[in-house]
């Protein structure tokens, strides 16, 4: 179970009650659950009882007792428990069979992965000065917010800058609007288009603007040219570059990623008819992502992601994607590092490497999907 199931899934336990008249309260528009912080029990929380306690007139540990018998008895749910005022506090089915509905959703949905209709019911119009900065930052607000299903305007108060449409920006109005909208205001880049595509490139340049919180001031120098891991833009496009080069090599070497976690055997399936002593020979530990100690940071992160991009949608934070990036490049290499998604000399192709493979496949697509909705292109070598 994702985040977002869960999310779905708490949703639909309120409105059980509600339909069942054991609620009487309004059915939020969506349910917010979270990570459960260091220290918390579970492995997700939620507040809902809390924010549904006023509307029922009844105490928020009332709330959440009715709404923990309906959860607990879904698919995926290991254990509901009400913490502190009226948390609650989820535990997950064991972790391979969660991390099996993280993979096989990413598999499925693709670049679309933490897309979603969260906000389908909200429209936003936003307007912003003629300036570099607030045009990429609104235009990536606005892919953001689409991709939740909210719908967005943009308008500009004067004519755009005829270089922004090299850098992916466009407008749908400009001038003085007729009542006051909301505003993008990030601290101005300093430059105009023309100057930092002609120093940075399209790519560089929209990263460079969207790296930093809106109220702080953008770093636009050469550095985001280099080739190396020193710099975020090109670590983040060469996880994805690597990860896309693992699905090569394995198609060379003959094999495919496993869709799911490999945990149910302790060894490989021996080749019909070999001897018990070839058996042992061949005989290999089972790939399972929890042995692998170095997957589960990654793991956690592909998880994550579709909560990200809400967020950033939410928080009109382009940046908040952009870290999000980093963090999953940073762990996709430590993973690759210390569990080789492809064998080496003459070992031969296992169910590790398979599922190995499944989760840096991943992580590639959770890569490129976060790229695109920044504007920025995810090559397939670097």
């Amino acid at each position: 179970m994702t985040p977002a199931d869960l999310s779905r899934t708490v949703l639909h336990a309120v409105r059980r009650a509600v339909d069942e008249d054991a609620l009487r309260a309004p059915v939020p528009a969506r349910v917010r659950v979270e990570r459960t912080r260091p220290g918390g029990s579970g492995d997700y929380a939620c507040a809902v009882a809390l924010q549904l306690a006023g509307p029922a007139a009844l105490p928020a540990l009332e709330v959440a007792r009715i709404l923990r018998e309906r959860v607990a008895a879904e698919p995926g749910v290991g254990r509901v428990e009400i913490t502190g005022p009226g948390f609650l506090s989820f535990t997950l089915d064991a972790p391979a069979e969660s991390d099996r509905a993280v993979l096989a959703a990413v598999r499925e949905q693709g670049l679309a992965y933490g897309h979603g209709d969260a906000l389908r019911d909200e429209v936003h119009q936003f307007h912003h000065a003629r300036e570099v900065r607030a045009a990429v930052t609104a235009q990536t607000v606005r892919r953001l917010l689409t991709a939740q299903g909210a719908r967005v305007r943009t308008t500009c108060a004067e004519p755009p800058d005829p270089d922004w449409a090299r850098l992916g920006v466009t407008v749908d109005a400009h001038g003085t609007p007729p009542v006051p909208l909301t505003g993008i205001r990030p601290v101005p880049a300093g430059a105009t288009a023309g100057e930092l595509l002609e120093r940075l490139g399209p790519d560089a340049a929209r990263w460079g603007l969207l790296r930093a919180a809106g109220h702080d001031r953008a770093a636009l120098g050469p550095e985001l040219l280099v080739q190396g891991e020193a710099n975020p833009l090109f670590r983040v496009r060469y996880a994805h570059a690597r990860a896309r080069a693992l699905t090569r090599g394995a198609a060379a070497l003959g094999f495919t990623a496993e869709p799911a976690p490999y945990d149910e055997s302790p060894t490989e399936p021996a080749a019909h008819g070999a001897s018990p002593a070839a058996q042992a020979a061949n005989a290999e530990p089972a790939a399972t992502t929890a042995h692998d100690a170095a997957a589960r940071p990654l793991l956690d992160l592909i998880a994550d992601h579709p909560g990200v991009l809400l967020a950033g949608a939410r928080h009109r934070a382009p940046d908040r994607v952009a870290r999000q990036l980093e963090a999953v490049a940073h762990a996709f290499f430590d993973f690759h590092d210390s569990c080789p998604p492809l064998p080496a000399g003459d070992e031969k192709p296992s169910a590790a490497h398979r599922a190995r493979l499944a989760i840096a496949e991943a992580a590639g697509t959770v890569l490129a999907g976060g790229l695109s909705l920044l504007g920025i292109r995810a090559p397939e070598h670097l």
